[in-house]
């Protein structure tokens, strides 16, 4: 059987040869042109069993030229690679038909894997492009290898229905992931619905989530429409989700196979048109062993995973990201800033455990606080790593006074924003609901402390065993035994 003939197309006389001898190793004919001209030409003769094309081409856009190959040679798969590393590059190559999409610089065994895929394949290209073009203005930043990975699978992910499941320390990102799936996909006209599953009492999340009718409980006078009722025909963004109680975990697992749900104390089923997209920065395998997680849910929930890279594991899109948050600052209101070149290389060299919301926020610092327009490095150690050692220092000054202010000040805040706040009146029994959202976290710490053993717990919580036991059924906690402890 005579070898397939592969087409490459780019301006570059190395990358044509570099990519030319990496097909001949693998076994294929190998035709090289710089133009879409000199393309148009090889298709022209009956050449060409599969196409490499870069996007930025002398003469056209290789993008724009996917449905034409299509429509000349139907069936033949078209590989885009490209140096314009963006979520829009690969979105769109996915959009016109591309097979596969390689940001450069790219490994060449990716790319003949890539090329021995799509002559594999049966599946044709679509004859034209979808008529809808993605924003160009989407708030992903970064042209990093670790980020190009994240693109590739959102481009994939973005034409389909399916579930997705965005993993990533704090402050990655991952709501601006979940944003621009939706953006991007066809859901897009629809309403995006996010929820933070950790900042709801653990009595109320059956009600935000489904919604109640009137008379449902104490203090329900009037129907509420849940997120997933809102949600429809959009996208519904379950953030935190790693924070679930069990029961609500039980409940939305059934929603998810069935695709009904009723509200709270209706009857009435509702069917759900909504797309899941799930986030957590915490290890759910953990969550599993421990019993704190269902292990059916995680596996509804995690059909396409996204994870996200820290920052620190990105350094070379931080100075892109660094002047998109000072642009940003200075449009807001706060003088503009420029930061030097020894202020960028300070600024890559920093750990950012708060990752991009820490940069975020340090550039607003900057922005607001430098007294010059240039930035240098002096000036990023002064207001960034000097003041976070002032505020660890304050932090240490009085440690049981501060613990305990904080303590009351994440209680208060979270009592304004979600009781005060709340378009309905709280029902009556306040109290033992806020008791429970604080008696939960504690019964689980207690039992992680005393490594499952319930006699320690109970000593530490300053209680009898039964009175734990009692505690324990219920707050619905699952007191998890570890492999070589024993009860005493």
């Amino acid at each position: 059987m005579e070898p397939a003939t592969i087409i490459v197309v780019d301006d570059d006389a190395g990358i044509r040869t570099v990519v030319r001898q990496a097909l001949m190793r693998a076994g294929y004919m190998v035709r090289t042109t710089d133009s879409a001209a000199g393309l148009w030409k090889l298709i022209g003769q009956g050449v060409g069993d599969a196409i490499i094309t870069d996007v930025l081409l002398p003469d056209t856009n290789g993008l724009d030229m996917i449905p034409l190959i299509a429509a000349k040679k139907p069936g033949v798969p078209v590989i885009v690679m490209s140096a314009q590393n963006t979520l829009t590059t690969a979105v769109r190559a996915t959009e016109q038909g591309a097979f596969d999409y390689l940001p450069k610089p790219f490994d060449l065994d990716e790319l003949t894997r890539a090329v021995a895929a799509g002559l594999a394949t049966t599946k044709s290209l679509p004859a034209e492009p979808k008529p809808s073009k993605p924003d160009e203005n989407l708030p992903m930043i970064g042209r990093s290898a670790a980020m190009q990975e994240v693109y590739r699978t959102m481009a994939r992910v973005v034409p389909t229905d399916l579930t997705v499941m965005v993993l990533g320390e704090s402050g990655t990102g991952k709501e601006l992931v979940a944003r621009a799936l939706h953006d991007l996909g066809s859901r897009r006209t629809g309403p995006f619905v996010a929820i933070n599953m950790a900042a709801i009492p653990r009595d109320l999340i059956e009600t935000e989530l489904f919604g109640h009718e009137r008379g449902a409980f104490t203090g329900a006078q009037g129907r509420a429409t849940g997120r997933f009722e809102q949600a429809q025909g959009g996208t519904l963004f379950l953030d935190e989700i790693g924070d679930m109680p069990m029961d609500a975990q039980t409940r939305l697992l059934r929603v998810l196979q069935s695709g009904e749900f009723t509200t709270v104390g209706g009857t009435r089923t509702i069917r759900t048109d909504v797309r899941i997209i799930a986030a957590t920065h915490k290890d759910l395998k953990r969550l599993i062993d421990e019993g704190r997680f269902r292990e059916d849910l995680y596996y509804r929930l995690n059909v396409v995973p996204i994870r996200l890279p820290p920052l620190r594991a990105r350094a070379g899109d931080i100075p892109e990201l660094a002047r998109h948050f000072l642009d940003t600052a200075a449009e807001e209101g706060l003088p503009r800033r420029v930061l030097d070149a020894g202020a960028l290389q300070w600024l890559m060299d920093w750990p950012w455990p708060g990752n991009v919301r820490e940069l975020e926020n340090a550039m607003r610092r900057l922005s607001a606080l430098a007294r010059d327009e240039l930035v240098t490095a002096a000036v990023c150690e002064l207001w960034i790593a000097r003041s976070d050692e002032r505020d660890g220092e304050n932090r240490v000054a009085d440690p049981a006074s501060t613990r305990a202010d904080s303590l009351q000040n994440v209680v208060a805040d979270w009592l304004e924003r979600t009781i005060r706040a709340a378009a309905n009146p709280p029902e009556d029994g306040l109290y033992g609901r806020l008791l429970a959202e604080f008696e939960r976290p504690l019964l689980e710490l207690a039992l992680d402390l005393s490594r499952g053993n319930q006699v320690r717990a109970a000593k530490l919580l300053g209680v009898n065993r039964n009175t734990l036991r009692k505690m324990l059924t219920e707050r619905g906690v699952e007191p998890v035994r570890r492999r070589g402890d024993l009860e005493t």
